[in-house]
Formats: C-alpha cells, structure tokens, sequence
C-alpha cells in the first residue's frame, strides 16, 4: 500500500521539477501561434494534461522543453487540421533575400541578425509581424528566433524534414524582413535608402 502512495507522489515531484519551469515559454509560443490568449491558455493547459499522463513515456534527463514543445505543437496542428483550415499560399520570390538582415549584420555586431532584430525590437510592432505570418512560418520562426530550438530541435517538435524547417525559416525571415523594414527605419535602426 505505501508504495502506491509515493509513485503517484514521486511521479508529480518529477513533473513539477522537470515540466513546469517551462510553462512560461509554452505559453509565450501558445500565445503567437494561437493568436488568442484564452486560446493559448487552452492549449498550454492541454499539452501540461496530456504530458503528465504520458509523464511515464519521458526519459529523464533527455530535453524535456522539446518533448513539451513537440505535444502542444502536434495538439495545437491536429486542432489546426480538424478544423479544417487550409494554410495561406504565397509567393515570397519577390522578397529580396537579405536586406535587412545583411544591414542589420553589417551594424557590427556579434550576434546572428535574427539575434540582434529580436533583441533589440522586439516589441509589439515586431509580436505583430511574427503574428501576420501564415501559420507553417510563424510556427518554426517562433521556435527558433524566439525559442532558441535548433534546426534539429525543431525538426523533432513539428515532426518535419530538416530541409522543409530550413526552407519554412527561410521564407518566414523574407516575410518578416519585408513587414519589419518600414518599422527599423522608423525607429532609427537602419536609414531609408531614399534619403
């Protein structure tokens, strides 16, 4: 009898320890992919159920913020597919590749240029951009630049080839180098070309 007693007890101790000082991120994510903070509370509230139901499943001592990562990111698609929404299709070739990247990088700092616009704009006016992007970018650009996953990491999260998560980045960066570049002139971040 006391050894159904601690398991269930242990079992809790462990999860609280090793998922819940990720809930804060879960949430963050929640919030930009779901664009709806009711809807993020929902979401973040069901992958914590259905992680802790599965808590048996996790190998302790392995990443437990991707494995957290991976179930919101599958519930929150499986919900996206029954609704049966159709991703946006767009055309991103005429987005130059790397403008505002390249005069960002060329400010001299250390950081990647995703780094450095995130670090230092990242604001409402940048949440709203992330927000505008369709749904496949936005996902995996969250991950990563506000995230910090791995191209890797992210892969295993949402369940994508390596290649297609590269491609979504790079595309997601095109778009938000074309919605951001008005704001980095506004704000002094970079000089209007006209100028």
């Amino acid at each position: 009898m006391p050894d159904q007693i601690t398991r269930p007890t242990n079992r809790r101790r462990q999860f609280e320890a090793e998922a819940l000082p990720h809930m804060d991120a879960l949430l963050r994510t929640a919030l930009r992919m779901t664009k709806n903070a009711s809807d993020a509370d929902d979401l973040v509230q069901e992958a914590m159920i259905k992680a802790y139901r599965s808590w048996d499943k996790f190998e302790l001592g392995t990443n437990c913020r991707a494995w957290l990562f991976k179930i919101m990111t599958n519930l929150f698609i499986n919900e996206y597919r029954s609704k049966s929404r159709t991703p946006v299709s767009l055309s991103v070739d005429d987005i130059d590749d790397s403008f505002l990247y390249g005069q960002l990088s060329m400010a001299g700092s250390q950081r990647t240029p995703e780094e450095e616009l995130f670090n230092r704009i990242l604001d409402d006016d940048v949440k709203n951009a992330i927000a505008e992007l369709p749904e496949d970018y936005r996902l995996v650009v969250v991950l990563s630049f506000v995230e910090g996953f791995s191209y890797q990491e992210i892969a295993d999260i949402v369940d994508l080839q390596l290649g297609t998560v590269k491609s979504r980045l790079h595309r997601g960066r095109k778009l938000l180098q074309k919605k951001l570049y008005d704001y980095a002139v506004k704000n002094g971040y970079l000089r209007n070309q006209t100028e």
